[in-house]
């Protein structure tokens, strides 16, 4: 058995990180897939040597023992010879699609052997445990999550305040129907999603936002995502929670400021004022002599925590209102305290 150097298989130098392995494969595996090279002999022979190349340099572990032994490899490990040389019925393909539009390509083989070549069988022995478990039954035993979705969604703080419940129309990828998500259809792309295994599909989701959530809140919506790959479970779905600016409250964490109009009679000589809240106005007394800008505080009507903890207050800044249009009459009264106020002094 010959020593094959693998770096040389994928074009790559002796120092190429991660990346550049996997570019280098996937350029090669597109190239040299037997599906989309019938009728060449070499082909697979090219493609199986790019598999097993990348089988070995894409794994940290196999790849240092690769680079310690290197063409000494007999001297540290006996053969074990796999007595099956593979054909083209011993190949299969399948293509995972992403919402983004690629693909994530396996390559496994369809029978029991590991379809390597004896020089990497010596080098790394059953590289996959006892029985010879195939790539195949690897991927199958492997189930992927499906990706989650994330939207943002503006919501007035009305529906911040109390909690809400919205229907959105989302634009999703789910599995073709056409090819069953390989991305194949007879030997070559599948035309309905263009060999990446999933297809746009729009829907319609219910979603209960709950009360006390912030701008920059995430509210998940459970298995609304992505389709699973192999038996997994799907995806999610997050709502980006943005609120829209209240033209009469401003959020302070779990506090809520607003101004509250006090007439100037009502200011000097104490009586009542609406203060707005987001469950409609309450009366607030207030007393003598306030001044502009004194700040109350109404316990319990500000936001809900969204964790379920107490409520915030709610901060009322007292704007006093200055009369307009006065009467002669009034006026006339405005001198005579102005000059009390001056005697006083």
């Amino acid at each position: 058995m010959e020593f094959k150097d693998y770096y040389q298989v994928l074009g790559v130098p002796r120092d190429a990180d991660e990346k550049q392995i996997k570019s280098a494969y996937r350029k090669l595996a597109r190239k040299y897939h037997p599906d989309a090279n019938t009728g060449e002999p070499d082909t697979e022979e090219r493609f199986k040597e790019i598999n097993e190349a990348y089988e070995v340099l894409k794994d940290p572990e196999k790849r240092s023992k690769y680079d310690r032994f290197g063409a000494d490899w007999e001297r540290y490990q006996h053969a074990e010879t796999s007595g099956h040389a593979a054909g083209p019925e011993d190949f299969a393909s399948w293509f995972a699609g992403t919402p983004s539009g690629g693909r994530v390509h396996y390559e496994y083989r369809t029978t029991g052997d590991s379809g390597f070549s004896d020089f990497f069988e010596t080098l790394f022995g059953d590289a996959f445990g006892g029985g010879r478990t195939t790539t195949r039954e690897r991927v199958r035993s492997q189930p992927q999550r499906g990706q989650d979705y994330e939207y943002p969604v503006e919501i007035p703080l009305r529906d911040a305040y109390h909690g809400t419940t919205r229907r959105f129309d989302i634009q999703l990828q789910e599995r073709c129907p056409s090819c069953a998500g390989t991305g194949m259809n007879g030997r070559g792309f599948c035309p309905q999603c263009s060999g990446s295994g999933t297809v746009p599909k729009s829907k319609t989701i219910e979603v209960q936002i709950p009360a006390g959530v912030r701008t920059g809140s995430r509210v998940r919506v459970a298995g609304q995502g992505a389709p699973g790959i192999n038996g997994g479970p799907s995806g999610d779905i997050y709502l980006r929670v943005s609120v829209k600016p209240d033209s009469r409250f401003e959020l302070d964490g779990n506090n809520l400021r607003t101004d509250v109009a006090v007439p100037l009679y009502t200011a000097i000589l104490g009586g009542e004022a609406l203060v707005p809240t987001v469950d409609g106005s309450v009366a607030l007394t207030i007393p003598p002599e306030t001044q502009n800008g004194r700040i109350f505080r109404l316990r319990g009507k500000g936001m809900p925590a969204l964790s379920g903890g107490k409520r915030g207050d709610l901060l009322a800044r007292v704007r006093i209102e200055i009369p307009t249009n006065l009467t002669d009459e009034e006026r006339e009264f405005f001198s005579k305290l102005a000059e009390l106020r001056a005697a006083a002094r």
